[in-house]
């Protein structure tokens, strides 16, 4: 019984091992070659990039993580378009602050300044000093 099971261990190994190594198909290859997968960028060339925009990118996995080119061609993308939101808000803020200013001065000249906060320590005490 011993010896039966040894061969049919051994014819069971050896099969597993041509139908993986390939001995004998038709074209002498198991598996096809393919292509690498590569990043479509999904990010929209004609408008901002939005929240969803970003939950739905996908970047391909390879062997050994992700493809670094991939990942900083959308960080670059990403990098850019949120400089530009920041230059976008400054702006927006400078012509508010303008804005705001003209109303206060009724439209002429610059808006007064508020008195400045005096340093705690060289404010006039209403206390007589000691003698």
């Amino acid at each position: 019984m011993f010896w039966f099971l040894l061969i049919a261990m051994v014819v069971v190994v050896a099969a597993v091992t041509l139908a993986v190594v390939g001995g004998g198909g038709d074209d002498g290859a198991v598996l096809p070659d393919t292509e690498p997968e590569h990043l479509v960028d999904p990010l929209p060339e004609h408008r901002p990039v939005a929240r969803a925009d970003v939950e739905a990118l996908r970047i391909p996995v390879v062997l050994r993580g992700y493809r670094m080119a991939d990942v900083d061609d959308v960080l670059s993308r990403l990098s850019a378009e949120l400089a530009e939101r920041d230059a976008r808000i400054t702006e927006l803020q400078t012509t508010l602050e303008g804005s705001r200013k003209r109303l206060v001065t009724g439209g002429q000249g610059p808006a007064p300044q508020a008195p400045a906060a005096q340093d705690p320590a060289t404010e006039p005490s209403d206390e007589e000093p000691r003698r």
